[in-house]
């Protein structure tokens, strides 16, 4: 099956209902071996067990990031190629990216707490990160609020494009801004400065959380068109009634 093949709703179908079952063992092998791997990672020399709180806090930056990007290719998708999932793809990634977004919030408070001696500071990339789940907040409401699904993925789209003004700022906001938080560590052009005792196993949890970013998303879209599906068949069992 080809790439281009997979903008046909059922064909996408028919990809999904095979990918999501070895896609989610994959997921569980590596979920299996990633926790493993941060078990018998060493403590940090000085923010102790502290530190492997970041196993769950970075894959959760990266993830609600990557999710609001593509949401943004998929709102280019609606407005102007008029691609037909995706709509579908922005409606699915939202709930999970807000999930993944939440997920860094409430890690990084809790690291921050014996780090900086509070759960909670306003500085450029905590509050540019607040900024991208209430982002989140709006999309999934406009969704729910708008019933028509052509009108909603419009509105939806233009927020989404709005909204990603705030990546590049949560990206670069300890460069730009002086901030509590530390700079970039892993993702950065020169070498990481994490000890690889440390880094392989945060790449390799970053890596399943990815992998069922993906499960979820495509079980997450497949159950939209779906649920699109039925919804005209309800419409068309309307009008032929009337």
């Amino acid at each position: 099956m080809a790439v281009i093949d997979l903008a046909n709703p059922t064909r996408f179908l028919q990809f999904a209902n095979r990918a999501i079952p070895w896609l989610g063992g994959v997921t569980v092998v590596v979920f299996a071996f990633a926790i493993n791997q941060a078990m018998v990672a060493p403590d940090d020399y000085q923010q102790g067990a502290t530190v492997k709180i970041m196993f769950l806090h970075v894959p959760g930056a990266w993830l609600g990031m990557l999710a609001w990007g593509l949401m943004t290719i998929a709102a280019l998708g609606t407005l102007v190629w008029r691609h037909p999932l995706a709509d579908v793809t922005a409606k699915a990634a939202a709930p999970i990216g807000a999930a993944f977004t939440l997920m860094c919030l409430v890690t990084g408070s809790l690291w921050g707490r014996p780090m900086w001696g509070t759960y909670w500071v306003w500085d450029a990339r905590l509050t540019s990160e607040l900024i991208l789940f209430l982002l989140y907040l709006g999309v999934i409401a406009l969704w729910r609020t708008v019933e028509d699904p052509s009108r909603a993925a419009r509105a939806v789209a233009i927020l989404t494009l709005v909204g990603a003004i705030d990546l590049p700022i949560i990206k670069f906001s300890v460069d730009w801004w002086n901030t509590l938080h530390q700079p970039a560590s892993v993702f950065r052009l020169a070498a990481p400065t994490i000890d690889p005792s440390i880094l392989i196993p945060l790449l390799i949890m970053t890596a399943a959380f990815t992998l069922l970013f993906a499960t979820l998303l495509l079980a997450a879209m497949r159950n939209e068109i779906l649920r699109r599906r039925v919804r005209a068949l309800r419409l068309m069992q309307a009008s032929a009634v009337s």
